[in-house]
């Protein structure tokens, strides 16, 4: 498959590409959360899955099986851009429900030194207040 070129994907994707790639290297399993119909989604789980591991694409904890959990001892939890928060509490909830779950969250996250400038009637309204 060939994908744009990372100079024509927007910001937040390329981030979420990246940050599945580190992901896969540190998991046995890899489950992204998002819909079928999201290409990002899609593209976040196969990623992880040519890098070697065992990837589902899930729109929540209905999708998941227990099986797929069998001989594996850490699994990685992303999710597309437009998948709504409570979709990945919601796995998140479920997998503790049925497993030690120890959160490796990365808190500590480095600075990539990408700001965004809010446009100038936004700032302008801003500073009329």
């Amino acid at each position: 498959m060939i994908g744009p070129k990372s100079e024509d994907i927007c910001y937040a994707t390329q981030s979420r590409q990246d940050a599945v790639k580190q992901l896969a290297l540190e998991c046995d399993l890899v489950l992204v959360v998002g819909s079928t119909t999201s290409s990002n989604s899609n593209r976040l789980r196969e990623i992880a899955e040519r890098s070697g591991v065992e990837s589902y694409l899930i729109d929540g904890s209905k999708d998941i099986k227990l099986e797929w959990f069998e001989g594996k001892n850490s699994i990685g939890l992303t999710s597309g851009a437009s998948a709504p928060e409570h979709l990945v509490q919601e796995v998140m909830s479920f997998i503790g429900s049925h497993f030690d779950l120890e959160k490796d969250v990365d808190s500590e996250r480095e600075d990539e030194g990408v700001y965004f400038n809010l446009p100038k009637k936004i700032k302008a309204f801003g500073t009329s207040q």
